[in-house]
Formats: structure tokens, C-alpha cells, sequence
């Protein structure tokens, strides 16, 4: 049962001294310098595939672990699969060692739940006005009337059908689409 911990800064100017001292006592820790905004934190990936049933992970503030509550709550949940503990030192009711601190995570997950739910519905609402305005969502499509024209000329110009896939970066099925697109009243 290895006590292991985790030390993040935001950029490469600031220091992790004050954050190292408080972890000195851990078994291992896992340091990065990398905005708390950022999803590939190595060092947190790490440290994660790193701890073991039975480990506990100590952070010295729970913004230096997680960048949203949600985020939090997934990372500790995921800890929780694998029968991992999780204190922060800074705020010892995060502790889900204790009754209290396991409370605590169970409030966090309900605001977590809650903050993705107001965002969901925000999204939701702003696809709904955007679709009103006419807004078209999706890719857009590569084969336009000019791209078929350009299609047709260099294959009517001899060009085979390999060159016009190198030249225009189209798939083979997108060249036959466009040779073919007189059949197709949208791209006419």
C-alpha cells in the first residue's frame, strides 16, 4: 500500500517546491507542469495507471488535480474502481478515507451531475437557435457543383482516375460520385 502523490503547476515560470515539500512523505510522486485546462497531462495518466488496490493518492490542493468538478468526480470514481484512497492536504474534509469525506465526494458528484446538466441544456438550446437561423450543421460536402466540374473536365480531358484522386484529394467513390452526378439533381 504505497502512498503516492501528484504535483501540478500551470506553466513552465512557476515552481512545484511548495507542493513537493508537502508530498515529501509519499512513496512516489508524479510531477508536470501543464495547465490544469489541459486533457493530456501525461504525468496525471501516469499516475493514475500507476496506483494500486489498497494506494492512496495525495494532492496538496484539489485544483491541482482536477479541472472541473465533473473532472474531479470522474478521476476519483475511477480511483474508487480501484479501491484507491484520495486526501487532498489543503482540505482535509477531502478524505475518502473517513465517513465525512466520502459525504463530501457524494455532494461533489451530485454538483458534477448537475453542472452537466445545466451545460447540456445550454448546448441543446443554442443548436436549437442556431437551426432556426438556418445554420447547417455537419461536414461540409467536398463534392460542390465547382468540384464536379473540375472532375468531369479532367477526366473528359483524358486524366485517369488514380491522378484526379492525387490531384483533388478526393476518395475513388467521391470521383465516380462526381462522374456520375448528372443522376444527382443536388449536385447538378
Amino acid at each position: 500500500m504505497a502512498t503516492v502523490g501528484y504535483a501540478r503547476v500551470s506553466s513552465v515560470g512557476q515552481s512545484l517546491d511548495v507542493q513537493l515539500e508537502k508530498l515529501k512523505g509519499c512513496d512516489k510522486v508524479f510531477r508536470e507542469k501543464r495547465s490544469g485546462v489541459d486533457v493530456g497531462r501525461p504525468a496525471l495518466k501516469r499516475c493514475l495507471e500507476f496506483l494500486r488496490e489498497g494506494d492512496t493518492l495525495l494532492v496538496t490542493k484539489i485544483d491541482r488535480l482536477a479541472r472541473s468538478t465533473s473532472d474531479l468526480y470522474r478521476i476519483v470514481s475511477s480511483l474508487a474502481d480501484k479501491s484507491v484512497q484520495f486526501k487532498v492536504i489543503d482540505d482535509p474534509s477531502i478524505d475518502t478515507t473517513s465517513r465525512t469525506g466520502k459525504l463530501v465526494m457524494g455532494i461533489l458528484a451530485l454538483i458534477a451531475e448537475f453542472e452537466n446538466e445545466i451545460r447540456r441544456e445550454r448546448q441543446m438550446d443554442g443548436i436549437a437557435k442556431a437551426k432556426k437561423r438556418g445554420v447547417r450543421f455537419g461536414r461540409k460536402p467536398d463534392l460542390t457543383p465547382e468540384r464536379v466540374g473540375e472532375i468531369r473536365a479532367l477526366r473528359e480531358a483524358g486524366t485517369t482516375v488514380p491522378v484526379i484522386m492525387r490531384q483533388t484529394k478526393l476518395s475513388k467513390a467521391s470521383i465516380y460520385r462526381a462522374l456520375g452526378a448528372d443522376k444527382c439533381p443536388s449536385l447538378g
